[in-house]
């Protein structure tokens, strides 16, 4: 194993191992009985080596997700992106506010007027007015949203 440490540790290093595997968990993810058992034969791993760096990376937050991405709209549901406007010295407190609603996939701190962004994720679409409504009481600060109008697709990978 690499010795990841937790962030509050100080940098994460990873090792070779953890960079292929990163890489290889990034697209062509096998839909079988046992895809961690697939993806470590194509890695040379054992799936239970797989697992075990998996979670590594997720508890040291070098991954902070790992799961399928969903068109949500074809089951009903629906995803916005949202910002606030969210003065300095609140942005930790406020963060950890809005980061505690299960409906925000994820959250990302911007230089602009609207300092923080954020995309709201719902089982149906009046879902999101309710949820933003909901961080407005939470936090006290407005929530802007701003609905998707065309869908485009751009496959990104990251190479560790």
């Amino acid at each position: 194993m690499s010795g990841l440490r937790t962030p509050t540790d100080g940098p994460v290093a990873l090792d070779d191992i953890d960079r292929a595997l990163i890489n290889a968990l990034q697209g062509d993810f096998p839909l079988s009985r046992r895809p961690f058992a697939e993806v470590g034969v194509r890695q040379g791993l054992a799936e239970d080596e797989v697992l075990v760096r998996l979670q590594r990376l997720l508890d040291a937050r070098v991954l902070t997700r790992f799961g399928p991405m969903f068109q949500i709209e074809r089951i009903g549901g629906a995803f916005c992106l949202a910002a606030m406007s969210v003065p300095g010295d609140a942005f930790e407190d406020v963060t950890a506010q809005v980061n505690a609603f299960a409906e925000v996939a994820h959250n990302y701190r911007r230089e602009h007027a609207l300092n923080m962004w954020f995309v709201l994720a719902t089982e149906r679409p009046d879902g999101i007015a309710e949820c933003a409504r909901r961080i407005e009481s939470a936090t006290g600060l407005p929530v802007f949203l701003f609905p998707k109008e065309r869908e485009y697709f751009v496959e990104m990978k990251l190479e560790a």
